[in-house]
């Protein structure tokens, strides 16, 4: 009798059941650490400004599955000086079952980078670590609002939005 259920489970998430979500790889697509100005930046006379930027986008890798990437930069700078610049583009590819259509996109764009993140953040505090810095710690980022925020943009630029 169980075998029975557990058949029947799985055809149910295979016609639209249960939403799930399943990743099948996650990588380093490119990752980028500058130190111009070593080994002066290395003690700086001022506390650095960071300029910190997210991006997410996605694309069809096939039926039911998509390749998110997070793209993160982050630029410590002093007055004119450049004291690092890091550039990572993580990637995951996943496979989504059982969410309608008409909600794949923000799903792929929320909740999709929401499991890739805490990678692709230690790998930033592990590049400025090496580099002779403090670990850079980002703090969590709401893709849920990030998402929101970049449709708004799309319709503001008279574009409909749509997926990456």
């Amino acid at each position: 009798m169980s075998e029975t259920n557990d058949a029947a489970a799985g055809q149910a998430a295979q016609e639209g059941g249960a939403p799930g979500m399943s990743i099948l790889a996650q990588y380093i697509k490119d990752l980028s650490f500058e130190n111009p100005n070593a080994p002066g930046s290395l003690q700086p006379k001022e506390q650095p400004k960071l300029d910190i930027n997210v991006n997410v986008s996605a694309q069809p890798m096939g039926e039911n599955q998509y390749e998110v990437v997070i793209t993160l930069t982050a630029n410590a700078k002093t007055g004119d000086m450049t004291v690092f610049a890091i550039e990572l583009i993580y990637a995951g590819l996943f496979r989504v079952t059982g969410v309608p259509q008409e909600h794949i996109h923000p799903f792929v764009l929320i909740e999709c980078p929401r499991m890739l993140f805490p990678f692709a953040r230690n790998i930033l505090a592990d590049a400025s670590r090496n580099g002779g810095f403090p670990p850079l710690m980002l703090d969590p980022i709401d893709f849920a609002a990030l998402y929101r925020q970049n449709m708004q943009q799309a319709e503001a630029a008279g574009g409909e939005a749509k997926p990456n």
